[in-house]
């Protein structure tokens, strides 16, 4: 029975990053994500060309969640129901099932992504949905704590190194430590605009 060209391109995504988590990405070659896959260098090449490619393809599919997460906010009012809810459905996100093994290769691989441009692409919409989680409150402690948010959520993959926590768990810990950090942005104040 043939496979789907998304099943196949989903099957080489998450070989890929099997081995780029084991190995390190500098030290896994596409002759070895074929090998596991059980298919030839041939096979792989007509979904991805490169290595970057598979990476990138990694990314844009983040990007475009992220993307729809910022679309979201901005149809928002800027209230600290508006920041909690998106700070819920980023969190939702990052703990989708495929998520926890992205980060891992993410954590591991920085130098790698900060060459690539969809490292960059990452790193742009990363703050464009900080900018959305300080909206109203522009102050630099703000734009700061609406980043460490994120941050306390994704990182709480490598973070966390508390042996056998559930995902349960790691999401509740991470969120709470986020929502810390979010009670300190503070809401727009309705006469600033009179001043």
């Amino acid at each position: 029975m043939r496979e789907s060209t998304g099943g196949t391109r989903e099957r080489i995504q998450a070989v890929a990053l099997e081995l780029f988590t084991e190995q390190g990405y500098e030290r896994t070659s596409l002759r070895e994500i074929a090998e596991r896959l059980n298919v030839t260098k041939a096979a792989l090449y007509y979904h991805f060309k490169s290595k970057d490619e598979i990476v990138n393809s990694l990314v844009e599919d983040r990007v475009q969640r992220i993307d729809e997460l910022i679309a979201w906010a901005r149809s928002q009012p800027p209230t600290r129901a508006t920041r909690r809810a998106l700070l819920n459905k980023y969190a939702d996100m990052m703990f989708a099932s495929e998520q926890p093994s992205v980060m891992r290769f993410f954590e591991q691989n920085q130098t790698v992504l900060k060459s690539l441009s969809a490292g960059m692409q990452m790193r742009e919409r990363l703050l464009g949905l900080a900018n959305q989680l300080c909206q109203g409150d522009n102050s630099p402690a703000a734009q700061l704590r609406a980043t460490l948010t994120l941050f306390a959520v994704h990182s709480s993959w490598f973070a966390v190194r508390t042996p056998h926590i559930t995902d349960q768990e790691r999401k509740k810990i991470a969120l709470e430590v986020a929502d810390e950090l979010l009670a300190g942005i503070g809401e727009p104040e309705p006469d600033a605009a009179q001043d």
